[in-house]
C-alpha cells in the first residue's frame, strides 16, 4: 500500500559527499518511522540512521557525525545526507518505513535499493 522511490544515489571520491532522497507514496494513514539500511552482498542489511515522524533520530556508531537523517513530513520524504565517506560505506542503501495503513494497522515497507559507490 506502500511504495517508496529512492534516489541519489551513485559514486563518489572519499571524502566526497552525497544526498539520499526516499519519497512514500500510496494509501496510508500515517507514516511513523523511516530509516535507511544498508548492505553488502551476503551480509545482513544493517541501520545507518532512523527518524520519527517528530523527528528523533537514531544513527549507527559508524556514521555518526558524518551522516544527517532529516524528512519532510508535507512531502512524505526522507534525506540523508553522507559528507566525510569512506570506501567502507559502500553499500547498497535501502529507505525503510513504518507506517500506518489504517489507525490500528501498522505496516513495514522497503525501497528497492541504490548503490552507494565510494572509490578513487
Amino acid at each position: 500500500q506502500v511504495q517508496l522511490v529512492e534516489s541519489g544515489g551513485g559514486l563518489v571520491q572519499p571524502g566526497g559527499s552525497l544526498r539520499l532522497s526516499c519519497t512514500a507514496s500510496g494509501i496510508f494513514y500515517t507514516i511513523e518511522a523511516m530509516g535507511w539500511y544498508r548492505q553488502l552482498p551476503g551480509k545482513q542489511r544493517d541501520l545507518v540512521a532512523s527518524i520519527t515522524k517528530g523527528h528523533t533520530t537514531n544513527y549507527a556508531d559508524s556514521v555518526k557525525g558524518r551522516v544527517t537523517i532529516s524528512r519532510d513530513n508535507a512531502k512524505n520524504t526522507v534525506y540523508l545526507q553522507m559528507n566525510s565517506l569512506k570506501p567502507e560505506d559502500t553499500a547498497v542503501y535501502y529507505c525503510n518505513a513504518q507506517y500506518l495503513l489504517t489507525k490500528f494497522s501498522s505496516r513495514d515497507t522497503w525501497g528497492q535499493g541504490t548503490q552507494v559507490t565510494v572509490s578513487s
